[in-house]
Order: C-alpha cells, then sequence, then structure tokens
C-alpha cells in the first residue's frame, strides 16, 4: 500500500484556496490530509521566487522536518511549486509534484499582466530561462504536468509540457475548469497514489 504524505495545494494568479473547493474535499474522502495556502499578494505584483518563500515558510511552520509533503500547483502555483523544489530545497522535503495548466515555458498571456510576477511568466523569461536550466533535477522525485490543449490561459497550450517526469492530457474546455472537472481531479489522486521508485 502507498503511504500518503500530506499534500499542499498551491493556487494561481489571482485566486485563493477557494479554488479547491472540490479537489480539496474530493482528496480528503480518499484519505489524503490536505493542506492549502493563500499567497499575498496574489495578482503577480510581487515575484513567484518572493511567493515560493512563503510555500517555504509555511511548509517549515506546519510540517516536521522529517515529514515528506506533495505539492499541487495549479497555473501560476505550479512555477511556484518548482521554484520552491528547485531553488529553496524542496527537493529533500517533496515526494510528489503536480503541476495542473502550468505555463512551465511562459504564456503569452502574461502579456495581460506587466507586473514582476506577470514578466516572470512571459515566454523566455530570465526567470523561467533559469528554472528550466536546472529542469532535470525534477527527475528526484515524481513529477507530473498535467494540462489540457484547450487551455486558453496557457498560450501556447503546448507549455505545460516537460522534458521530464510524467505527463496526463485531457481534454477539458477551459483553463479554470481543470480544477474542478473529475477527470482531473481523478488524474491528480492517481498521481498522488503512485509509488515512488524507491518504494
Amino acid at each position: 500500500m502507498v503511504m500518503r504524505n500530506p499534500v499542499l495545494l498551491i493556487h494561481g494568479i489571482d485566486d485563493t484556496d477557494i479554488i479547491f473547493h472540490r479537489m480539496a474535499p474530493y482528496l480528503e474522502q480518499q484519505g489524503w490530509a490536505v493542506h492549502t495556502i493563500n499567497l499575498t499578494p496574489n495578482n503577480g505584483a510581487v515575484g513567484l521566487d518572493i511567493l515560493a518563500k512563503q510555500v517555504a515558510a509555511y511548509i517549515d511552520k506546519n510540517f516536521a522536518p522529517q515529514q515528506k509533503i506533495d505539492l499541487v500547483g495549479f497555473s501560476m502555483g505550479g512555477i511556484i511549486s518548482r521554484y520552491y523544489v528547485q531553488r529553496l530545497g524542496g527537493l529533500d522535503k517533496v515526494d510528489r509534484l503536480v503541476t495542473i495548466s502550468s505555463p512551465h515555458h511562459g504564456t503569452w498571456a502574461a502579456h495581460i499582466r506587466r507586473n514582476p510576477g506577470g514578466r516572470q511568466m512571459l515566454p523566455q523569461s530570465d526567470f523561467l530561462d533559469d528554472l528550466n536550466l536546472t529542469v532535470m533535477e525534477l527527475g528526484r522525485i515524481h513529477f507530473t504536468s498535467i494540462w489540457t490543449p484547450l487551455d486558453l490561459i496557457i498560450v501556447p497550450a503546448s507549455s505545460s509540457q516537460m522534458p521530464v517526469g510524467h505527463e496526463k492530457k485531457l481534454w477539458i474546455g477551459g483553463h479554470a475548469w481543470m480544477v474542478t472537472d473529475r477527470r482531473c481531479l481523478q488524474a491528480v489522486a492517481e498521481s498522488l497514489s503512485t509509488p515512488l521508485k524507491s518504494a
């Protein structure tokens, strides 16, 4: 039987943890201890690296040093999760990382948001280019990218594809629907249930 780590859900831009109103109880009903965080500010007014430090502080405060955890990040939350894992020591803390419709290679929609967080999510931004230099580090954990080709916020939608880990492509009709559609909820649960290589 796969040991179920506590799960921390990390929202996207302009969101709060309310966006997980279906995902959180869905996972709890299947036996996970689910945590959520409200990042501030949530509108891109500060860099994603700053928000990742809030994630690190939450984890340090709420989980014992030896407690392994899993992360699920939606949209911008997936990039924040990656920064925590790749830059803030999360590789030693996280067993599984699931990103949902995250702009791993940027999104042209970020031009709408000309602030620090928005600029970091542009294609070929210095922030993403630097993070992607060490993307293969994600191979040390169980990493999954879930995305939909029908996404109109992650442009191109293929920005969610990664050269490492596992990919789950779902034909779900919109960006925000990803965190409520049952197919995506099931895909998240499957990814969180995957035995680790060392197990």
